[in-house]
């Protein structure tokens, strides 16, 4: 077997080598001692910097660590203590250091000359608005609001349905979505549903608290809203609210109609008098589902396999990952939902935590999480932590541009000809279905956040009102107008990052533009989206898009052209 040279943590010059974070009382000498040294020159600036950058490459992963380990293990209740200590008792107390610290370079007379070289003119940009937002009496506020988010992992890692003697994760059960059976089909939905409509009130008591919160948090700042603050937040300096609606508007008027179309299609094919939410999975011809893998063990290696065809790069990078132990592939009871890839700030090498089973969509998730890890390679070897954090316009983009790069090695998941070509068109119908998701979810974000004090019958109300606007007029719904009013409640980012879901709407236009460069020329195409993903966050989300060889637009022509890109590829399947 080829063996890999494992990254080591590079040698600690501020922090002593063996430091741990235990509590506040052992980290705040090395805050105080940032706030005291004194910069004396341009050269003293950058070394101050790359000081303070060890400082929080080691608390990032710090928590990084603790918050992998609650998600992996909700029941062991150990973890979740430790997340809840760094979030209760040494989170808050680092705020007022940062901002402190923040104000310590804006006020350096040598932090001028920075402004003007790439990376640091973004970095500078960034402190000027974390310290326009800092507020003391928002430190609360924020330690309250981690709290209140953890609790949706917990309630969501707890449901679970029961089939015959066998108990099951959601995730585990929705796999059954793809029965050829209908019958079964239905009782799993229903199942589902039941279960999720259990916590209904639970769930929507907490997003209730979370906005309420959040939109004190915005007041605090001088915010009209929570929505126009956290645009803020998130340095979303390349476009506004405004360019959202545009979004919507694409969504509605270019993609709609073509998963109207799907939808049609998908009826006439299972020859049913009602299209219903439970047919929606299933193989349309009737076909068994696609089993992409067996067991978590053959996701990964297979995925590496995948990984070393396009680049040995890419595939270097799974597999130090794999050698390192940072994957947990499989479901399992006491696990939270969903899937992600965490930065590990020190090391620089990631951690994916997923969900599998043994569905395509399980195989195309790690293609996804693995662009993001990837991105977090490419990115290592920057000078400053703040470089390595691109905006998750950037970060989206480095994983849905990977599932559609990743669709020409799919054989090794598929070595039949027609199940290749099955899971290829699959891949491209889900990219019809996800865009007027993302346009639902965020647009129901900005009504939210612009309406605080919003009653539950009228959330309930814009719901079904926005949900409508985006979903197929096809599928039938009579019966289940319950599961309908409350579907928004399986969206983790809706509890826990909010707003973070527009990203992979911007993102999911700008792969497929990345995907039709590779197929035109795939080396080429491949280097200038690895060109891109190594910028980090040195420069503006145009410019990276533009170094992709792709455009960062929302116009209605922009996704037509790419829709139709989309529909050749499909005619071609």
């Amino acid at each position: 077997m080829e063996t890999i040279a494992l990254p080591k943590r590079p040698a600690r010059k501020f922090l002593p080598e063996n430091f741990q974070v235990s509590d506040w009382k052992n980290l705040k000498p090395y805050f105080e001692r940032l706030l005291e040294i004194k910069i004396s020159s341009e050269a003293d600036l950058k070394k101050w910097l790359r000081d303070r950058s060890e400082l929080e490459s080691v608390l990032s992963e710090d928590m990084g660590w603790r918050y992998i380990r609650m998600t992996c293990f909700t029941d062991k209740e150990e973890y979740g203590k430790a997340y809840q200590d760094f979030i209760q008792n040494i989170q808050p107390h680092m705020a007022p250091y940062s901002d402190l610290l923040n104000k310590k370079v804006l006020d350096c007379p040598f932090t001028k000359n920075l402004e003007s070289q790439r990376g640091f003119d973004l970095m500078i940009r960034n402190l000027k608005k974390e310290v326009e937002l800092f507020r003391e009496e928002n430190i609360p506020l924020f330690t309250e609001i981690s709290t209140q988010t953890q609790k949706f992992s917990e309630v969501s890692g707890a449901m679970t349905v029961h089939l015959g003697d066998q108990e099951m994760t959601l995730p585990q059960a929705g796999v059954l979505l793809q029965s050829t059976d209908r019958a079964k089909r239905e009782e799993i939905y229903r199942k589902i549903t039941e279960r999720r409509l259990k916590d209904k009130e639970v769930l929507n008591e907490l997003y209730s608290t979370l906005i309420s919160l959040r939109h004190k948090v915005a007041t605090n700042a001088g915010f009209k809203n929570f929505r126009d603050y956290q645009f803020k937040a998130y340095g979303r300096f390349d476009y506004t609210p405004q360019d959202c609606f545009n979004f919507h508007e694409s969504i509605a008027a270019e993609v709609v109609p073509v998963l109207n179309q799907l939808a049609k299609e998908r009826k006439a094919t299972m020859k049913v008098s009602e299209l219903r939410p439970w047919d929606k999975a299933v193989d349309a011809e009737g076909r068994e589902p696609l089993k992409a893998f067996s067991d978590g063990k053959e996701l990964m290696e297979k995925s590496i396999g995948v990984f070393k065809k396009l680049d040995p790069f890419l595939g270097n990078c799974l597999e130090v990952m794999k050698q390192m132990g940072h994957l947990d592939l499989e479901s399992r009871k006491g696990k939270a939902p969903g899937g992600y890839n965490y930065p590990l700030a020190e090391i620089g090498v990631p951690f994916i935590f997923m969900n599998a089973t043994s569905t395509q969509r399980d195989m195309t998730t790690l293609m996804h999480e693995g662009g993001h890890a990837v991105h977090n390679f490419l990115t290592m070897d920057l000078e400053l932590n703040d470089f390595k954090s691109p905006p998750m316009e950037v970060a989206e983009l480095a994983s849905m541009s990977m599932e559609l790069i990743s669709m020409d090695e799919w054989y090794t998941f598929f070595p039949n000809e027609k199940e290749l070509k099955r899971a290829k068109r699959d891949q491209l119908e889900d990219i019809i279905e996800t865009l007027p998701w993302v346009a639902t979810i965020d647009k129901f974000q900005h009504w939210i956040y612009e309406n605080p004090t919003h009653s539950l019958e009228e959330r309930k109300k814009n719901w079904n009102s926005i949900f409508d606007q985006f979903a197929d007029s096809v599928t039938d719904w009579s019966g289940l107008q319950e599961s309908k009013d409350y579907l928004w409640q399986k969206q983790l980012h809706l509890y826990e990052v909010p707003f973070y879901y527009i990203e992979y709407g911007m993102a999911q236009l700008g792969a497929i533009a990345v995907w039709r460069n590779f197929k035109m020329n795939k080396q080429k195409g491949l280097q200038n989206y690895q060109d891109a993903l190594r910028l980090g966050n040195l420069t503006t989300i145009p410019e990276i898009y533009k170094a992709a060889g792709v455009k960062f637009d929302f116009s209605r022509s922009y996704i037509r052209e790419l829709m139709s890109f989309v529909g050749e590829e499909l005619s071609k399947i």
